[in-house]
């Protein structure tokens, strides 16, 4: 069995890893609201204000920071006035990117926020530049979090809420380079300063503008709307009127006309997708140069707010629903991106997973015909990385390990990250090689460990996944095979699995 080092210094913490980069994403795609989140009022399935019990529950045990909303290429079409008020007055409108179906708006404004409150998650919401205005997205904001009686907050009242509500996340647009304008960065970064000026804090709630970034290694795109920023550094300047820029980055194994099956896939196909994940350390390290030129001292965040596997859609589902299985491949494809994540925590502020329901890579998967809620292997990559959240990132040096080169890059088959908080560690452990167990030697410098735990995450398969008929199929279980070694740990890794391990510190 092949033996590895992973070198970790814990006594030398550095950047917090904010819980942020653990965030969701939720559009009017699909199942996602419809069926996913919400089944309305009237619905046989346990809901409070139509909203899923069970679906909120489940994520609560993930302790989810954020959630994105309405959009995506929807946010662009959405005009939140018609999202307000009695829901059988609402006005229909057509969901053009997604199925071409009719959107009835029952689910709206305060849907959302009261989804958010009762996952204890903090708002993202994302404007519409695309076909809105500056005034629409302007009345938005003041109606969602001012407190007096301005006519947008008296408007809030007539609709049943008194209180405003705290919105500490703002998108302005999404994916300007295509679905949201197919404009040029130069036009979308002069809009971005407009619309931005106007999406004001209001009493004491301060806004974090997100201007829409990059798709993929698009580095022309990041580096004009750092240039639209102005001088960062210079002496008199007010606040910028946006202060991250989002980038957008998808995992397939394919072309996007044909980009794989979620469940069938040989040994070359799971190698190819894993290099592509690991292709996501290339493009943050780069996007994180390009706004450093810019930005030295890093006071513009890196938003990763669109992310994860894309496949085909599972046969005999609505192909615009982008409904897709999850299965361990997509486990580890979580886990190798949020070991990047952990590594760029100084530039990189969020992240936020496409999509949290029913749509691409998934937590949960609720079944139309039962109602019956699935977990999906990546949720529990997410629950098992909880204690990851606002803690601070350790260095984790793969010495000596195995890699295999891929889609023309080489691809690390030992990927590794750590992180300290409260008097305690956590490593996280992803052996990418398909048939091979190994050894690791956790080499564990500046701190006495005075207890350790481990769970594990694999699967007979690597293309097991979890069904209502099977919901355990891959699930996390405690794991014995870990022990003391001179050097600190010593763990077996089994072939194709995830492993975290819980460290006592002295």
């Amino acid at each position: 069995m092949p033996s590895t080092r992973v070198v970790i210094d814990v006594d030398l913490p550095g950047a917090t890893i904010s819980r942020h980069l653990y965030g969701h994403f939720a559009e009017h795609l699909g199942r996602c609201i419809y069926g996913g989140f919400y089944v309305g009022e009237d619905s046989d399935i346990p809901n409070e204000g139509g909203i899923r019990l069970d679906v909120v529950e489940a994520l609560r045990e993930l302790k989810i920071p954020n959630l994105r909303w309405p959009g995506g290429c929807f946010a662009d079409d959405y005009h939140w006035r018609d999202g307000i008020g009695p829901r059988n007055e609402r006005p229909r409108m057509v969901n053009s990117h997604w199925g071409d179906v009719v959107e009835d708006n029952s689910f709206g404004t305060h849907e959302f926020m009261q989804l958010c409150e009762m996952l204890g998650a903090d708002a993202y919401v994302n404007g519409n530049v695309g076909s809105g205005t500056v005034r629409e997205m302007s009345e938005w904001i003041e109606y969602l979090t001012r407190a007096d009686d301005s006519p947008m907050a008296s408007l809030r009242r007539e609709n049943g809420r008194d209180e405003p509500w705290k919105v500490p996340f703002f998108g302005i647009g999404n994916e300007a380079w295509g679905c949201g304008g197919n404009m040029r960065a130069e036009a979308y970064a002069d809009l971005a300063r407009q619309y931005a000026t106007y999406v004001r804090n209001h009493g004491d709630n301060t806004v974090y503008r997100i201007a829409a970034g990059a798709n993929s290694d698009d580095y022309a795109w990041t580096d004009e709307l750092m240039k639209g920023l102005g001088c960062l550094g210079c002496d008199g300047q007010g606040s910028s009127p946006y202060q991250a820029l989002s980038l957008h980055y998808y995992t397939m194994s394919g072309s996007w006309e044909a980009k794989g099956s979620a469940t069938r896939f040989d040994e070359d196909e799971w190698y190819l997708t894993l290099s592509r994940a690991y292709r996501i350390e290339e493009l943050l390290a780069r996007h994180s140069t390009v706004m450093d030129r810019h930005d030295p001292r890093k006071r513009v965040g890196l938003v990763l707010d669109e992310w994860g596997t894309w496949w085909d859609v599972e046969p005999g589902t609505n192909p615009g629903f982008l409904y897709q299985q999850n299965t361990l491949r997509d486990a580890l494809v979580a886990s190798v991106h949020f070991d990047a994540f952990h590594r760029h925590a100084d530039r990189l502020v969020m992240a936020n997973i496409a999509q949290t329901v029913n749509v691409l890579q998934a937590m949960l998967l609720t079944d139309p015909d039962t109602g019956a809620l699935v977990k999906t292997p990546t949720f529990h990559v997410f629950a098992m990385n909880t204690p990851h959240h606002d803690a601070r990132a350790l260095a984790a040096h793969v010495v000596d390990g195995e890699t295999r080169t891929e889609d023309g890059r080489e691809l690390p088959l030992l990927s590794a990250s750590a992180s300290t908080k409260d008097g305690a560690a956590l490593v996280s452990l992803s052996n990418l090689d398909a048939g091979q167990a190994r050894t690791v030697v956790l080499d564990l410098r500046g701190a006495e460990i005075t207890g350790f735990s481990a769970q594990v995450l694999t699967a007979a398969s690597t293309a097991d996944h979890n069904t209502p008929e099977n919901p355990d199929a891959v699930a996390p279980a405690s794991h014995d095979g870990i022990r003391r070694h001179e050097r600190g740990l010593e763990v077996d890794l089994p072939a194709h699995s995830y492993l975290t391990v819980s460290l006592e510190l002295a």
